[in-house]
């Protein structure tokens, strides 16, 4: 922590219980920040209080020593239950609420006391649980802790502090009436003592501060920014397709070792990520719609400094204490001036010294003067020169950088890092080595000459020549069987011709006539063109054959064709008399002829 934003006031002049002074002295805590120094004198008397500063001032550890004093010098409610707890923190991000409970687990060690962090997006039984079994800090996000308060696993009737971190965030996300909700079921205001701290303190969450707090105090650390002092910010005035060249050449020339690059969309911050991994830079993003185990798992790369840049929405620009973040990169100016704030808040933090580089594109211009009146000052401008805006070629692969880099469908100025490249018209990356096709490409992809244009396909030497004449293909035997009781005679006509297997086939009346089969007394057979007639088996009993009995069934054909070729001749017309349809025999009937 930088000296030149601690106080002169030491912790162990201040009135706390010998344990939290252990648990301070252990972490190497000795002295206070500024927003230390003026809440917590009057926090530690059981006053509420409205604290304001500037984001990395130590704001969490300023409402974390005055609750957990006032848990260690005042015993629990004799009526308490196991599982309700005695003091509670809301954050509005789940971000927000690991990093107080990190903060928590540092001087709380040696307390004993006893914290469950609830937020959404992991086991819900394991946290549930975790309730249950009893705490005495829950820090919670407010949907995932209302839920589990509505299925009684815990009451708030044993609360003694209430803190709100961030509360005008609290505004932004829309928890405002979960908070008023929860406020509504704590012990009276004169029971309890509430915490509010945040970098801003607007008037409607100061008119939440006068609605539920007792004769609060508001404390705001006098500063001549509203930012941090040590922030370099500057802006610079590209158009949309210019600002992804500008980004790769500034973080050429800076040579960040760990930077934050801020967008104000979950697409975007994909698009910059692909990008930035194309030219081997180790970089992993996080949004909101980005699974919280993951999440988790990419900030704690980051701080571990196994990856250098971190693309995030606002998400991440709240609360987290990332130590030596050297540069932040506004690419999208945020349509909120206090989200301005927060974001370069990110750096220079506990006094260190950071760059902020905001890109005012023209989709998000318009918001600029807005963040300058809320700041209080004109940021400056810096202008672009022309060698800024050709895209850079991709850096040395380093150790580190994420395999999916290489992607090797799309060749959108991605120069491969790893392997030979593929010849020209063959096939490399094959998983065998021998030279097969690569997973996404066809195998049966034509050669490409150099200027783009197919080449026709040589033959193989084996292949058969081609046949210049068409080959004739004979007409199959067509038998049409109108009843069951010619399936006999039909059936040996088609064994005579070698006919396929017969396949059943349901038609409409008067199909025999359309095919161009006799509808007298016979079938017809039809062989290469001619039609030859076939006398009709009589029966004994009339529509008995099929077993039914029922005058009214529809007598079964039997037809087994082939498509014939269209070299072919189509066989000629029956010359027998054409059955007449029933709307043809309407129209004689009604027209008289």
């Amino acid at each position: 922590m930088s000296q030149t934003v601690l106080t002169d006031v030491f912790y162990e002049n201040l009135d706390l219980h010998p344990l939290l002074h252990q648990g301070l002295a252990a972490a190497g805590i000795t002295r206070t920040t500024p927003i230390q120094a003026l809440t917590l004198p009057v926090a530690l008397l059981g006053r509420d209080v409205a604290g304001q500063a500037q984001t990395g001032t130590g704001k969490t550890f300023a409402f974390l020593v005055a609750l957990m004093n006032r848990l260690l010098n005042n015993p629990a409610a004799p009526d308490r239950k196991d599982a309700d707890p005695r003091a509670l923190i809301i954050a509005p991000t789940r971000e927000l609420a690991i990093q107080i409970e990190k903060d928590f687990q540092v001087i709380g060690k040696a307390t004993g006391l006893r914290s469950a962090l609830i937020y959404g997006g992991v086991d819900y039984d394991k946290q549930r649980q975790q309730l249950r079994d009893g705490c005495d800090i829950i820090i919670a996000t407010p949907g995932r802790l209302l839920d589990y308060y509505k299925q009684d696993v815990f009451g708030f009737g044993s609360v003694e502090v209430m803190v709100i971190d961030e509360a005008d965030r609290m505004f932004d996300l829309g928890f405002i009436k979960d908070v008023r909700f929860i406020f509504r079921r704590l012990p009276a205001r004169e029971k309890r003592q509430v915490l509010l701290f945040s970098a801003t303190l607007s008037h409607r969450v100061l008119e939440l501060a006068y609605e539920h707090m007792h004769e609060a105090e508001k404390l705001v650390v006098e500063t001549e920014n509203v930012t941090a002092d040590r922030v370099r910010q500057v802006v610079y005035f590209p158009s949309k397709e210019e600002k992804m060249p500008l980004l790769l050449n500034l973080l050429e020339e800076s040579k960040t070792e760990r930077s934050i690059i801020f967008v104000n969309t979950k697409a975007a911050a994909e698009r910059i990520t692909d990008r930035l991994k194309r030219h081997n830079f180790r970089v992993g993003a996080i949004s909101g719609d980005v699974p919280q185990v993951k999440r988790q798992k990419l900030l704690q790369r980051f701080q571990d400094g196994q990856i250098d840049l971190l693309v995030a929405t606002d998400v991440a620009a709240r609360g987290l204490h990332i130590p030596a973040v050297s540069h932040v990169f506004n690419y999208d100016l945020p349509q909120d001036a206090e989200d301005y704030v927060h974001r370069i808040g990110r750096t220079a933090r506990l006094g260190a010294e950071g760059d902020a580089i905001s890109f005012a594109c023209d989709l998000y211009a318009m918001g600029l003067p807005d963040i300058e009146t809320y700041i209080n000052q004109k940021i400056p401008t810096a202008s672009i020169e022309a060698r800024m805006l050709v895209m850079p070629a991709p850096r040395p692969r380093a150790d580190g950088v994420q395999d999916e880099i290489d992607d090797p469908n799309d060749n959108d100025g991605h120069i491969p890092t790893r392997g030979a490249p593929p010849e020209k018209g063959g096939r490399s990356g094959s998983r065998d080595g021998r030279g097969g096709p690569r997973s996404g490409e066809r195998s049966g992809s034509r050669e490409r000459s150099g200027s783009g244009e197919r080449r026709p396909r040589t033959p193989r030497p084996d292949a058969p020549a081609a046949v210049a004449s068409p080959v004739e293909v004979p007409m199959k035997t067509v038998v049409v069987a109108e009843t069951v009781a010619d399936l006999p005679a039909a059936a040996e006509a088609m064994a005579a011709e070698g006919a396929p297997k017969k396949r059943r086939r349901r038609g409409g009346r008067g199909r025999g006539a359309r095919e161009g089969v006799e509808n007298g007394n016979g079938a017809a057979v039809k062989t290469d063109g001619q039609a030859v007639s076939t006398p009709r088996q009589p029966s004994t009993t009339p529509r008995q054959a099929d077993g039914q009995g029922n005058p009214n069934r529809r007598p079964s054909r039997q037809v087994a064709a082939n498509r014939p070729s269209a070299n072919v001749p189509a066989p000629a017309a029956s010359t027998g008399q054409e059955k007449v349809g029933f709307f043809r025999r309407i129209g004689r009937l009604f027209g008289g002829r």
